[in-house]
Formats: C-alpha cells, sequence, structure tokens
C-alpha cells in the first residue's frame, strides 16, 4: 500500500480548506462521554492545532507533543502543536504558526489537506484540527518553554479502535469525568487530543469498527 491511497483518502475526507469559518459549530466535544457535566452558555475561544502527519517509507506517523511541566495550563499532556487563533488568522494559518513556534516546524514542509469538524473543550475552547502532510522527515526542535518532549506515534496504532479506551477519573469535586484515552508505549494520549483522533478516524472511515479501507491505508 502506498502513502498515495491515504492521502487521497484525507483529501477525499477531509473538509476543504475554503470550508473553514469562525465560530463553525463544534461536531464532537469533550462531553460526548459526560452529557450531565456543567455546560455553561459560553462564547467560545477559538484554538487550532495541526495534525502532522509524516509519511515515512516504513509508515507514517502522527507527530505528538509533551507540553512543558512549567505551563499552568494542561502541563505535561500530550498534545498537537497549536494554540489560540490571533486577530485575522485562519485556523490553517494558526496552526502552522504554532507549530513553527513549538517545535520549529517550517511551514514550507507542510502540506494543508483540510480540516477534521471543530472539537469543544470543557476549558472553552473552539478547536480546528488542520491536517497536514509532511513528505519526508522534517527537521525538528522542540521550544523548552512550551514542549517537554516531542514524539511520533504510527497512524495504523491510532486509527485502530482496538487501541481506543474509554477511561475517567474522580475529580476533588463533582461527578467522575470520562474520556478517551490510546496509551502508546509509556505515552498516555488522552482527553481532546484522542478526541480529535476519535473525530478524525471517524470522518476517514465512518466510524466503523472494522473496515476494509483502514486496512488498505495501513501505511
Amino acid at each position: 500500500m502506498s502513502h498515495a491511497t491515504l492521502k487521497r483518502r484525507l483529501t477525499e475526507r477531509l473538509l476543504p480548506i475554503q470550508a473553514w469559518q469562525p465560530l463553525g459549530r463544534a461536531a464532537r466535544s469533550d462531553f460526548d462521554l459526560n452529557p450531565e457535566a456543567p455546560r455553561a452558555d459560553r462564547t467560545l475561544r477559538e484554538a487550532a492545532v495541526l495534525v502532522p502527519i509524516i509519511a515515512h517509507a516504513e509508515g507514517a506517523t502522527v507527530l505528538l507533543t509533551r507540553r512543558a511541566d512549567a505551563l499552568t495550563s494542561h502541563s505535561g499532556q500530550i498534545a498537537f502543536p497549536g494554540g489560540r487563533l490571533d486577530p485575522g488568522e485562519t485556523a490553517a494559518q494558526a496552526a502552522l504558526r504554532e507549530a513553527m513556534e513549538e517545535v520549529a516546524l517550517d511551514p514550507a514542509c507542510v502540506e494543508v489537506l483540510g480540516f477534521a469538524e471543530p472539537y469543544e473543550t470543557v476549558t472553552g475552547f473552539l478547536v480546528t484540527p488542520v491536517v497536514g502532510w509532511i513528505a519526508s522527515a522534517p527537521s525538528l526542535t522542540a521550544s523548552p518553554g512550551e514542549v517537554a518532549d516531542l514524539f511520533e506515534t504510527p497512524w495504523d496504532f491510532l486509527m485502530d479502535v482496538a487501541n481506543h479506551r474509554r477511561d475517567s477519573f474522580q475529580p476533588a469535586e463533582g461527578p467522575v469525568r470520562h474520556f478517551w484515552a490510546m496509551p502508546w508505549q509509556d505515552r498516555y494520549i488522552w482527553g481532546a487530543t484522542a478526541g480529535i483522533i476519535r473525530g478524525l478516524r471517524a470522518r476517514l472511515y465512518d466510524d466503523a469498527d472494522l473496515d476494509p479501507a483502514i486496512a488498505e491505508d495501513a501505511a
């Protein structure tokens, strides 16, 4: 199977670049597994993340980061490069800018293929996942103030629902919170990052648990 089949499926199934509009509607959220959680009427803050797919000869991978431990929010968590939109920015522009700032990923190395559906976080962000194709291994350097580590996870692993599990934790106050998790080696991919991956998989494969297309796209 060549990378061409996977890239073609991404291009065909993702929302086209020109379809992005500010303040879109979330198709998935942290509340999907927690329908009884309090959800105040609020204006969501716009953000974007880059989902960087690297087409290695031995198999496609997805670049992820571990946020710096000193950050005031979500420290130490696994995330895609990304952040808030600056005034006047599109989601694609913000995702590429943040990836450059966080891991020194040259925007010229990234071919933006499209968007997955916006995702609403419990913290009040509307996150647009921007899917980027990287034809060969890029030169990367983690920004020490933002990123503690960066690593790649096999595309096939992330698309296999056998590796998706529903976990939970009990906060000091309030009900149990449920979330998706995809532990890989010593990395615990969970929360919004895992939810975005689930949404991307559903977009590509019609949410089927066993779809021959997944094996066909294995790269």
